[in-house]
């Protein structure tokens, strides 16, 4: 497997195991809930629904955030090289592999420093549109671009 197929599937992996762990914990929740409805013991019994009830809207709406970032990472072109960093770039400055994606934080893979960062990011939207051997810079500290994937 190459390095950036390597890297986009831990990052695709990252993001299903994510929707794995939500949908079982409001899985959990409901369980709960059915419990807790089949009790009588008045306010208390109230309290405890209704915060299950937030918790499992809370819940829900990172489901829907999660879902909806995973489908829009699988559209990121990771085939597709070209000489300007855009969506789907793998970028090596200082040693560092920056995976132009989503902000998926950092990770170790096969060996190698990857961070996936979003256009939206401060570096993000400085590494976008480089090409090799441009610099991006961002509060002094300077990005050379030694490689682009």
């Amino acid at each position: 497997m190459k390095f950036k197929e390597a890297v986009f599937a831990y990052y695709r992996n990252l993001l299903e195991d994510k929707i794995q762990f939500l949908e079982n914990s409001l899985e959990e929740l409901k369980g709960m809930g059915a419990n807790e409805s089949k009790s009588t013991a008045g306010d208390k019994h109230e309290t405890a629904l209704a915060m299950l009830q937030i918790e499992q809207e809370r819940l829900r709406n990172q489901l829907q955030i999660a879902i909806q970032e995973l489908q829009n990472f699988t559209q990121i072109p990771t085939d597709l090289v070209t000489e300007k960093i855009g969506l789907g770039s793998l970028i090596k400055s200082n040693g560092t592999y920056y995976f132009l994606s989503s902000a998926l934080g950092k990770a170790d893979i096969m060996g190698n420093k990857v961070i996936a960062l979003s256009k939206q990011s401060p570096l993000g939207g400085k590494l976008f549109g480089k090409r090799l051997n441009d610099i991006a810079e961002l509060n002094g500290m300077k990005y050379p671009i030694e490689e682009i994937q």
